[in-house]
């Protein structure tokens, strides 16, 4: 590859009338589809482990997208799930691509059910990493909505949400802290108007389409998927990751130990192992 996570330039493309900001780099010669990433809470490109967006790339092309109104695209934050995944839709069709795999975190894996089931033929394979489905438990802790609110989160804030409670976890937390600040060109923050719209899509989509049955809507998604959560994720319940491999009907659960919300982040070289595998299955 001659570009990577810290050199490949944020280009951009017009959808809708919206600016989008996107970062595409990665093996194209390997008969793979693209893999689009979705992003956490207030999080854009920079966010993402540069060990695991490259590490990825060498099997694929991989694109960091930055939604509508996040960081630095343009147009109005969207406040409802399903206009993020119709967002997404949209900037892979215009990206001129038929079919992706979809890798969605936390509020982007909300978005990445949400793309999957409302544009089927689009998604080869989806990754939902520290999320949930639409009317799954929402117990976070209670310390979640300082930590993730803040108006600009520290380290302690990260090493809170996304990681276990050890030493090692924190080192860990530690090493994926510096990797991730290693890009000289990064992104402005996402607004608070970022914060607001995303925290009222975040409680639409926890009522349930059914009280009989629940997660019935999951039933109907084919795709191949691949679920990860840490054994004890503080802000979505690892239980949500439960319910998702119960109903979606060709689906695998990966639970690491020791271990938070991104256990990705955590244990980067045994993600990409598991993760690798799957997509070139």
């Amino acid at each position: 590859m001659t570009e990577n996570h810290l050199t490949t330039p944020t280009r951009f493309v017009d959808v809708g009338g919206a600016k989008i900001a996107y970062r595409r780099w990665g093996n194209a010669k390997a008969g793979q589809p693209p893999l689009l990433f979705l992003q956490h809470f207030r999080g854009g490109m920079d966010h993402w482990d540069p060990l695991m967006t490259d590490g990825l790339a060498e099997g694929r092309e991989v694109i960091l997208y930055n939604g509508r109104g996040i960081a630095s695209s343009g147009g109005q934050a969207r406040t409802r799930i399903e206009e993020m995944a119709d967002d997404a839709a949209a900037f892979v069709r215009t990206l001129g691509l038929e079919q992706i795999d979809v890798l969605g975190f936390s509020l982007g894996g909300f978005q990445a059910l949400d793309l999957t089931w409302r544009h089927p033929t689009l998604v080869r394979k989806l990754m939902l990493l520290g999320t949930g489905p639409r009317g799954g438990d929402p117990a976070m802790e209670t310390p979640v909505l300082t930590a993730a609110a803040r108006p600009a989160p520290v380290f302690e804030d990260f090493l809170y949400l996304f990681f276990g409670k050890s030493a090692q976890a924190e080192q860990a937390a530690r090493a994926f802290w510096a990797r991730r600040h290693q890009r000289v060109e990064q992104d402005p923050p996402s607004s608070p108007e970022v914060a607001r719209a995303q925290i009222e899509a975040n409680m639409l989509y926890l009522p349930r389409l059914s009280e009989e049955d629940p997660f019935a809507y999951l039933r109907g998604i084919q795709q191949p998927t691949f679920i990860l959560n840490g054994v004890n994720d503080v802000m979505i319940p690892t239980v949500n990751s439960f319910y998702m491999v119960r109903n979606l009907p060709n689906a695998q659960l990966f639970i690491y130990p020791d271990s938070g919300h991104a256990a990705q982040f955590q244990y980067p070289q045994r993600f990409l192992h598991h993760a690798a595998h799957f997509l070139s299955e």
